[in-house]
């Protein structure tokens, strides 16, 4: 596996649709029909299927599915002790998003209850600790089958930072930066032990970022008091120091837009912050959402630096629809009006289940979607 996951061409963003069994298996194990063993038997058979069909595909890296979590930011969620939690089962998430509307935009107001930690806001009763290390148990079992290099996500420190109810936790950190800091703090043993395993290519899920270009979110952020411009410098910041000093690893970093059932929650171009985003953080691969015009154009990518990667999301896992290779080949030569060919890539725009329900399209079309970016690469960079 020497493969320079830096400038690899092809790349997937995470997830993947939860097979049926799988979320009967979610089903039986939330109504205690199914025991934590029994659980694993059935990841472990989706986690294998999901590879095979990766590595059919001819992508260059490939992941689990994230086919062990309910959503895509239990990789802290589960991780770590110290938040108020409420219920954490897949029928939570399935009444979560139950009646609405594909490509409409997301209701976070349904965020605020007894729900998991991150995927709504919390408090914590406690200092944060790490009790368990999930994307490393996820890694040290699809590295063991995989025959291509397989990458792990995370979700980034500002997203779990701005699902933090700060005056319920006001008892235990002072402030935001205290908090933050022990998140990246706890990121960082999380990230270590994953290097020693082997795992080369590290993805920050980050759908923060797309906060600071939409109006709404924006104004949320006033509401509660915080300031939108000094929350996107702690970001840099907090997102900065968790991959500093470890040499050999590629880190990526993905913009989110929302993902929840074929739905969105953020729009707005990337101009306000791409030239601080790309030259402040050191992330090698920037897998951004160009699959919407809410996304705006590529002209901000005329501030990427030499050496850096974007990776187009121009694939959406939202829609049946998939893009021909044609189309997307002449979306790449737009975007290298402005940086050149060799520092772009391709995948599809998000996940295709940021949470075990799912986007509203089928398994044949995500394998459909996952061929057309390969063979949209071999087409463009041979």
């Amino acid at each position: 596996m020497t493969t320079d996951l830096t400038s690899i061409r092809t790349d997937v963003v995470g997830s993947l649709l939860r097979p049926e069994y799988l979320k009967e298996a979610y089903r039986q194990h939330a109504r205690g029909e199914l025991d934590d063993a029994g659980l694993r038997a059935v990841q472990d058979r989706a986690v294998r299927e999901a590879v095979a069909l990766q590595e059919a595909a001819g992508l260059d890296v490939l992941t689990d599915g994230e086919f062990r979590r309910l959503n895509f930011q239990d990789s802290f969620a589960a991780s770590v002790a110290g938040f108020a939690v409420g219920r954490q089962d897949i029928t939570w998430h399935e009444a979560r998003v139950a009646g609405g509307r594909p490509l409409s935009r997301f209701d976070f107001t349904a965020q605020e209850g007894e729900g998991p930690a991150v995927a709504q806001r919390r408090p914590v009763v406690e200092r944060l600790r790490l009790v368990r290390n999930l994307p490393l148990e996820e890694y040290r079992f699809v590295s063991r089958i995989a025959r291509r290099p397989a990458k792990v996500t995370l979700i980034g420190p500002d997203r779990i930072g701005q699902r933090w109810d700060r005056e319920r936790s006001a008892p235990v950190y002072a402030d935001l930066d205290a908090f933050l800091a022990d998140v990246v703090q706890i990121e960082r043993e999380m990230v270590q032990a994953l290097v020693d395993a082997g795992c080369r290519y590290i993805q920050i899920d980050a759908p923060s970022y797309t906060a600071y270009v939409d109006e709404p979110s924006r104004a949320e952020m006033r509401r509660r008091g915080e300031d939108p411009e000094a929350n996107f410098a702690r970001a840099l910041r907090a997102d900065s120091a968790l991959v500093a000093g470890f040499p050999g690893v590629t880190f990526g970093i993905h913009l989110c837009r929302g993902n929840q059932r074929s739905m969105w929650h953020r729009e707005g171009p990337y101009d306000a912050i791409a030239e601080r985003l790309f030259n402040e953080l050191p992330h090698h691969r920037f897998l951004l959402e160009y699959d919407s015009p809410r996304a705006g154009t590529f002209e901000p990518l005329r501030f990427v630096p030499r050496g850096k990667i974007i990776v187009l999301g121009l694939v959406s896992t939202k829609v049946p629809e998939t893009p021909s290779v044609d189309e997307l080949a002449r979306r790449i030569e737009e975007a290298a009006r402005y940086v050149p060919l060799e520092q772009l890539a391709i995948s599809t725009q998000c996940g295709f289940a940021s949470d075990v329900v799912g986007n509203l399209i089928s398994p044949d079309d995500q394998r459909r979607k996952l061929e057309v970016v390969v063979e949209t690469a071999r087409r463009v960079w041979g």
